[in-house]
Order: structure tokens, then sequence, then C-alpha cells
């Protein structure tokens, strides 16, 4: 099947949503824990962390546009900190019912059966049940004209990670701890062992 521009423009809406969020291919699955300033929790499952860099550790995450309603953007907003939180598989069914729109005064925590965490220093919630959980601060927001996407980049506060980990060398094996990732909205996935190779230079040597 070939596809062109104009025949994607004049698709159906959720078909082109999930064509296109599916061909981007397996992306990390994240539940991102936020507060208001009137101290409402708030948890949304996110498929966009990026990385941007380690000097200084960076990392961004798109939120959809702001011209509805989207109480994570928000929140973030309002503190300036995040926290993103990757799953075990066993939590797949409770990491997408977050995806649904509930009202601002209730809660995915207790709605989909997950556990606030604070800890010192970071006003915003993390995931209890999560191995992996990092804390953001809002360092800069761009705005992407082409679609009103915006654009968050957040400065690394902390990481927290299961002992054991990282390596050495500083690596995160994710797929040893069977965390979800995702393709598209709604399809699920684990990721097989890692192969992990030498740093690759012109002249093939190691």
């Amino acid at each position: 099947m070939n596809l062109s521009r104009e025949q994607l423009l004049t698709a159906d809406k959720r078909y082109r949503a999930t064509l296109i969020n599916s061909l981007a291919g397996f992306r990390q699955v994240s539940l991102v824990g936020t507060i208001s300033k009137q101290g409402q929790t708030n948890l949304a499952v996110f498929n966009s962390l990026i990385h941007l860099g380690a000097d200084p550790p960076l990392y961004g995450m798109i939120s959809r546009p702001d011209s509805a309603e989207r109480h994570t953007l928000e929140n973030i907003r309002a503190n300036g900190s995040w926290t993103v939180n990757f799953m075990d598989e066993k939590y797949r069914q409770q990491v997408h019912q977050t995806s649904a729109r509930y009202p601002r005064e209730v809660s995915e925590f207790d709605a989909c059966g997950f556990t606030h965490l604070f800890c010192e220093g970071v006003p915003a919630p993390f995931v209890k049940e999560s191995p992996v959980q990092i804390s953001l601060e809002l360092q800069e927001e761009v705005r992407i004209t082409q679609n009103n996407t915006v654009l968050l980049i957040g400065k690394v506060h902390s990481i927290f990670l299961p002992e054991g980990f990282p390596s050495e060398d500083g690596f995160v094996d994710l797929q040893h701890l069977q965390l979800l990732l995702c393709s598209g909205l709604d399809s699920y996935h684990t990721a097989t062992p890692a192969v992990r190779l030498p740093y690759a230079k012109a002249n093939g040597s190691t």
C-alpha cells in the first residue's frame, strides 16, 4: 500500500492517529505523576519520553495541544515538577486505564489502583509500584507550531533504581526488569534480551 500525504490528511482521524503512532515503533511506557497547586494528584500514561542529552542530564516529553484540558501539563506548569515511572508488564491493564478521561477531582492513582509515594524535595508523586523512577524539573517549554503540541524539557533531579542497577559502566538493562513497551496507542509489549555491541569506529577496530 502506498499512502500519499493527501490520503493521510483526508483519512479518518482515528485511523490516521493509529497508523502514524504505531509506525513510529516500540517506545518505553511511562506513568507520569503530577500534582496541582491544590494538592490533587494526577497520573497519566505517556510514550513520548525523549533522551535529550547527558551533560547536563535532560529528558523531553511531548504533551498534546493545550486547547483542551490537559491536567498533566497544567500541573507541570504550576509546580515545575513531574515524575516518570516505568512499570512491570503485570500492571498493563491498570497502566492503560490511566488514559481514560477522569474528571479533574479524581486521581488516577486511586481510580486505577496505584500507590502515591512522595520523596523529600520532589513535589510530584512517584508510583510506589514502579521499579524505575525519575523525577524531572521543568527547564523549558517549546511549542511545536506545526501541530501546537508542547515539548517539555526536564532536568533530571533524581533517579531511583532497583538493587543491582546500573551495571559498572552505567548501563540499565530495562529488559531484565520486564518493563512495558508500547507501539501505537493500545498495543503493549515487553523487550527481548539486549545485545550490546562495542563502540563503533571507522576503521572497524574496537
